[in-house]
């Protein structure tokens, strides 16, 4: 079985137990097979958490969960060192960020100490304890969820955390259709830890260096920095798409051709995953929110007034 079929068959296997939303499990896989992290978005109850153990056991990755509250330290996410009175040394205790799946649930109730603790381990895949680097391990892969209805005793991320998702998805309620079949599959224990374990972590590395591989011509290249370079010269948007958005459109692409079982990037492709890589990077001017603009409109207005090249 080749990689394209091992990602294929991933996907199935999500599908089975989370049903109905084929394409949030299709961004899901195109966002952790170019190596990003995932900001959900959502109201409570639609799957969230369950979207993060599917794929944790699917993959047979780690999983580690943690429950952000006010009174999070930033120990509980990165570790400490604890004194070990035998040996008269200190001993670091990993925190549950050494898990390859890690689900940061509610991330804007902790203090921006705690939600700073995280920036270090998404950009560059280690984590600083009393001077001491420990690398994390590959692949990893942070989800954190956010309920936008509630903003009593939560602390909005700072833009230079968002600028290190690579996506921002919404699950949204499902259909009637979709809702009776979710609730027959739970009649029937179709429950997250029920999924089919599809590959290993080795495997997961090897698809992800077949993604890194697949062809980018320069002219697409040129359509990416465009969009990019559009969102900075827009004047209802004080805040642009940095060079990390760049990046990780790139990235984004390459990964969701892969998933169309194609080695080359097409137009369509960064299409398909602009408005997730995006969007959340951008910021409304004050104007702009006094006049009720809305940054998905106006962001689109852009994608289509971009020349795709030939």
């Amino acid at each position: 079985m080749n990689e394209f079929e091992t990602a294929v068959k991933l996907k199935d296997a999500i599908n089975r137990v989370f049903i109905g939303k084929e394409e949030v499990v299709e961004d899901l896989l195109t966002c952790f097979l170019a190596g990003g992290h995932i900001l959900l978005e959502d109201v409570p109850g639609v799957g969230k958490t369950t979207l993060a153990g599917v794929l944790a056991k699917s993959t047979d990755c780690s999983f580690g969960r943690i429950q952000f509250t006010p009174d999070t330290l930033p120990g509980d996410v990165t570790g400490v060192s604890i004194y070990n009175m035998k040996t008269g040394e200190f001993e670091y205790r990993p925190g549950v960020v050494m898990n390859r799946i890690l689900l940061a649930d509610e991330i804007n109730r902790t203090s921006p100490k705690t939600q700073a603790s995280l920036l270090e381990a998404m950009a560059e895949g280690q984590v600083t304890v009393d001077g001491i680097v420990h690398m994390l391990p590959n692949p990893f892969m942070v989800i954190a969820t956010q309920n936008p209805i509630e903003f009593l005793g939560t602390y909005p991320l700072p833009e230079a955390q968002m600028d290190r998702f690579m996506m921002r998805l919404s699950i949204g309620y499902p259909s009637r259709e979709q809702e009776i079949k979710l609730a027959a599959g739970f009649l029937e224990g179709k429950t997250p830890d029920k999924a089919e374990t599809v590959c290993g972590t080795e495997d997961v590395l090897v698809i992800k260096k077949a993604v890194s591989c697949v062809t980018i011509k320069e002219s697409l290249l040129g359509y990416i920095e465009d969009i990019i370079a559009l969102t900075r010269k827009e004047e209802r948007f004080v805040l642009g798409a940095s060079p990390r958005a760049m990046l990780a459109l790139m990235r984004a692409s390459q990964s969701r051709a892969f998933l169309q079982g194609r080695d080359y990037v097409k137009p369509d492709d960064v299409k398909a995953v602009a408005m997730q890589v995006l969007l959340h990077r951008l910021v409304l001017s004050p104007e702009a929110r006094i006049r009720r603009e809305n940054a998905s409109a106006i962001l689109k207005s852009l994608l289509l007034s971009v020349k795709i090249p030939v």
